[in-house]
């Protein structure tokens, strides 16, 4: 048999690969967005929620059907509408189910569907649903209608696209979800109050957003606890994003021993409570100078609520322990409110007037079809009884035709025939039954008719008044208001009321220290006792050595200020204890933020806030002065000074006030030295003025301010290990942003660049640090003394990539 060869027809797609990924990238985040992640503004459920409460009503689940087991339901919903893993449709219906995390749960769960405490609901074969009474008024007029249907995604069923929602479910229940690029973070409210504000959105649509906050005055958590209402709510409220606090409800008791109790009935929304507890412990134990006072800390939670203590030692305040819990604990917690939803078919951020201004449209819209179906309905029942009053009327020549007829053919074209009727009504007569032909029945289709026709005309006012359809929508809202409306459970408290004001240093006892910053940018704390005896131990490895100490004690803390012009603030408590070989800790280490290339330029303590004014210089030539008391902040890290791109800092210290001037030297050995005077004081956001112009390639490499006629000698180092000493008297004053003068002769063998230069008032050690990492030192009084236009000798050998890179004064020594 001979093999039959077939051609196969092909259509290659030529292009670029960056194109294909983002139409398919594009694609699959449309998805997540609009089928899994994010809830529709008309009835606030996502696809899954939605699927799920349409299987149990399909399937007859309902408030007064017994309970069905949780792995049917997930069956059928998975095998009809929604072709995902079984763990996300069950997770979603336990969800559904909780009353903690749900404000209005639309499921009523039988069995163990998790707790506050995070436990895990059992596994779908256990436990048991059915639909709450509440979701009802979801899916209420469903089939009249109301709602447009779609094809499931094998086209064998239909689903919704939505449900008539007959309260507003987005507000009440709230949402959380997480998309490609987007998320939303809805909180829940009061049912009462989200339908007494869309009612009132719906008398006066031109109310404001305050007019609709007299009424939706916050949210309203399943959980309970405090809300503090401040401008963070309504700028939500207002643009659909913005945060407030949520805090867990507590009070204090005495124990039978006299001591006093922290008790927490209440958490916040979406806290874990044994998680909460475990922080708290865990920050009692780290901060065990501020939470000396607790003693104990216990779960008393029963069937009854939750109730968890905090037991206080004897002469400690509990309020006080109890506002340093709000702040380090999960006792306050922030809420950020995100109203992202589906809306008009795409992702939109939603204010709160627009979020119900799509609700009412969607019930609109609802009510209308609905009233539309029952006019269609009632107009059919309206013509079969106007047949049937007219046979009752006639009965005798019914019979008599139906009986001389030969099948229901014949007697239904002679029926139409002789009374004039429709089809329709001509097959109602002949399906009527004998019990229908009495003088009571007759009485009752003609009593029906009445109301049918009456009921036409209602409806016919419906569609024809906006205003009769609205004043539907809103008598609808209100019986639902009092049917299921409950009281709020969150209590709102003005955020100005409820600040945390708690003085830490109280808690801490003070003992003196010293804060070490070793060569290697390195922070450490020693005890002066320590200290001293590290002094006297002997030589220490170069990157142990200390560049920088600072007496302080344990309550203080420290002003660091940063060559990328940061300012961070942190407690000396904070800086780890150790020994003088020991190499403490990297600022990057210690404070959360710091970037990889930022050192530290100063570090102060509140002492130095005596200072009126802070100076700031960088490499690109500028200079400015801050006042002192902008840097007396709260906030851990602040801008300390504004810095164009590419730029750093080289120098931040206090003003010095027997010192009028202000020397820079930059890498092209010129120098200027300029009167303070002339630097302006300028905000900490200011980038400062002109100190001297620059050559091209060059920068600053040493700024100090120094007092003119003051004794000493300026040290500057080349890269090559060049050096020399020049008088202070030598650097004449000259006025700001100049060329300067010239203050090292480069040319010849010396070195291209100046690496730094050092104000030397006496013979100390100074280390030149070399591009290998090796350190030498050499002693002030082996550098020659040089007029400030000349080149010096070279006092370290300096060869091919091992060049020197940085001139330090080494206090050590």
């Amino acid at each position: 048999m001979k093999s039959k060869q077939i051609n196969f027809s092909e259509e290659i797609v030529d292009a670029a690969l960056d194109e294909i990924m983002h139409t398919s990238f594009m694609t699959y985040a449309e998805y997540v967005t609009l089928e899994r992640a994010l809830p529709r503004v008309e009835d606030g459920l996502k696809p899954v929620q939605r699927r799920i409460l349409y299987t149990m009503y399909d399937l007859g689940i309902l408030p007064d059907k017994p309970f069905k087991k949780s792995a049917r339901i997930v069956g059928e919903a998975l095998g009809k509408y929604h072709p995902h893993g079984d763990m996300s449709v069950y997770d979603a219906m336990v969800r559904l189910a909780q009353a903690y995390s749900l404000r209005m749960p639309l499921v009523d769960g039988h069995g163990n569907f998790g707790s506050p405490d995070g436990d895990s609901a059992a596994a779908m074969r256990y436990t048991e649903a059915r639909l709450s009474p509440l979701a009802l008024e979801m899916l209420r007029d469903l089939n009249k209608d109301t709602v447009p249907f779609r094809p499931n995604f094998d086209d064998t069923e239909r689903e919704p696209d939505m449900l008539p929602a007959r309260y507003p479910n987005l507000l009440v229940n709230g949402s959380s979800g997480i998309a490609v690029g987007l998320a939303t973070n809805i909180p829940p409210h009061n049912l009462g109050e989200v339908i007494d504000g869309v009612v009132a959105r719906i008398e006066k649509p031109e109310c404001s957003l305050d007019d609709i906050m007299q009424y939706i005055k916050a949210p309203d958590f399943p959980t309970g606890g405090y809300l503090l209402r401040g401008d963070g709510l309504k700028q939500a409220y207002e643009t659909g994003r913005g945060k407030v606090f949520i805090r867990a409800k507590t009070h204090i008791e005495k124990s039978k021993n006299g001591r006093n109790m922290i008790v927490i009935t209440e958490i916040p929304y979406e806290v874990r409570k044994s998680a909460m507890l475990e922080k708290i412990l865990a920050v009692s134990e780290n901060k065990k100078e501020l939470f000396a006072g607790i003693d104990d800390i216990r779960d008393e939670s029963d069937r009854e609520g939750i109730r968890a203590v905090i037991e206080i030692k004897k002469g400690h305040d509990p309020e006080k322990i109890l506002n340093l819990l709000f702040k380090y604990t999960d006792l306050q917690v922030t809420f950020g409110i995100n109203m992202m939803a589906i809306a008009d078919g795409s992702p939109k951020q939603l204010g709160l007037l627009s979020m119900i201004d799509y609700y009412i449209r969607h019930q609109k819209t609802v009510v209308t079809r609905r009233t539309q179906f029952d006019l269609e309905k009632a107009e059919k029942r309206e013509h079969i009884l106007l047949g049937l009053i007219i046979a009752v009327k006639n009965i005798d020549r019914v019979i008599q035709i139906i009986r001389s007829s030969k099948n229901s053919d014949e007697a239904k074209r002679r029926l139409m025939k002789e009374f004039n009727l429709t089809g329709v009504q001509a097959q109602a007569i002949l399906d009527m039954r004998l019990a229908r032909l009495t003088n009571l029945e007759v009485e009752l289709l003609e009593n029906e008719y009445k109301e049918v026709v009456a009921l036409i005309k209602y409806l016919r006012s419906i569609l024809g008044s906006e205003e009769k359809l609205l004043a539907v929508i809103r008598d609808e809202l209100l019986e639902v208001k009092e049917k299921y409306a409950d009281k709020r459970r969150t209590q709102v408290i003005k955020e100005e009321h409820a600040r945390i004001e708690v003085d830490e240093s109280e808690f801490v006892v003070a003992s003196e220290c010293t804060v070490i910053q070793t060569r290697n940018g390195n922070l450490k704390r020693m005890t002066q006792k320590a200290l001293q005896k590290g002094m006297e131990a002997g030589e220490l490895e170069e990157k142990f050595q200390p560049a920088l100490l600072i007496p302080t004690d344990t309550a203080g803390k420290l002003y660091i200020f940063t060559n990328r012009g940061n300012m961070m603030i942190l407690p000396v408590a904070s800086v780890p204890e150790a020994r003088m070989k020991e190499a403490g800790k990297s600022i990057n280490a210690l404070i959360p933020g710091v970037e990889a290339d930022e050192t530290i330029l100063c570090i102060l303590t509140k002492k130095d806030f005596e200072h009126k004014l802070m100076y700031f210089a960088t490499e690109g030539g500028l200079v400015k002065a801050t006042p002192m008391e902008e840097f007396d902040v709260k906030k851990s890290k602040i801008l300390a000074c504004g810095l164009k791109d590419g730029d750093r800092l080289i120098y931040a210290k206090p003003d010095a006030p027997d010192q009028e001037n202000m020397l820079f030297i930059t890498s092209d050995g010129m120098s200027i030295n300029i009167r303070k005077k002339e630097i302006s004081v300028m905000g900490r956001s200011g980038k400062g003025v002109g100190a001297i112009r620059l050559g091209k390639h060059a920068k600053v490499v040493f700024a100090e301010q120094l007092r003119n006629g003051q004794d000493g000698n300026i040290l500057l180092m080349t890269e090559k290990g060049y050096a020399k000493l020049t008088p202070i008297a030598e650097f004449e004053e000259q006025g700001r942003n100049g060329k300067g003068l010239k203050a090292y002769q480069l040319a010849g063998d010396s070195g291209r660049s100046i690496v730094g230069a050092l104000l030397v008032e006496k013979i100390s050690m100074v280390t030149g640090i070399q591009k290998s990492g090796d350190m030498s030192k050499l002693s002030t009084d082996t550098i020659p003394i040089a007029a400030r236009n000349t080149r010096g000798e070279q006092v370290i050998l300096a060869v091919m990539g091992n060049d020197v890179s940085e001139l330090y004064q080494n206090i050590f020594d």
